[in-house]
């Protein structure tokens, strides 16, 4: 039992040096992606969500927090989650393979001006990072979320936001963060 508490100690300080080195090192690009976001949506555009497994959850996260409302009650924000239509993944995977499925999607929904954001622990899936290069061929903002130093994402990202760690719970705990600062910020830039 002693051991088992002090693992939980043990994540917890990891949990935190990781969180507070996270901001301490993105906070000034975090404001940068919110003020584009802004930007973005003012002039009628909208932001497209993409990541797999946890990730894919992030996604639909953040959708939910634009187009409802995070802490007040607003105006919806146009933002879509690319990871939510059955239908539609696994007719790209069958037709073609897994690594399309963001791909059409960005092909389809996205426009010049709109945001691409690409979800990956590792920066090193497939699909995110071909559609993150789809998204910048077409003229798409992109942003990347990931951790350590963002793999094969960096090359198509305009903003790579990274958690400082190689451990995928701590980045995705850091990924949530920025899920609710991004969406208190954009709320308090557009809503204040």
């Amino acid at each position: 039992m002693k051991e088992l508490i002090e693992k939980i100690l043990s994540i917890e300080e990891e949990h935190t040096l990781v969180l507070k080195n996270f901001i301490k090192k993105e906070k000034e690009k975090i404001l940068e992606v919110v003020f584009l976001c802004k930007e973005i949506i003012s002039k009628g555009g909208k932001i497209l969500i993409f990541g797999n497994g946890g990730s894919a959850a992030d996604a639909q996260h953040l959708a939910a927090e634009l187009v409802n409302r995070f802490k007040r009650e607003r105006y919806p924000l146009p933002a879509i989650a690319l990871t939510t239509d059955t239908s539609i993944l696994t007719a790209i995977a069958n037709d073609y393979n897994f690594s399309e499925i963001f791909v059409k999607q960005i092909q389809a929904l996205g426009k010049k001006g709109d945001l691409a954001l690409g979800i990956s622990t590792s920066g090193k899936s497939d699909n995110v990072i071909k559609a993150l290069k789809v998204a910048k061929d077409l003229g798409l903002h992109t942003v990347g979320l990931s951790g350590g130093e963002g793999g094969l994402m960096k090359d198509y990202c305009d903003y790579l936001i990274l958690v400082p760690s190689s451990n995928t719970p701590r980045i995705q705990e850091g990924h949530l963060l920025f899920l609710h600062i991004f969406s208190e910020l954009l709320e308090e830039v557009f809503f204040s």
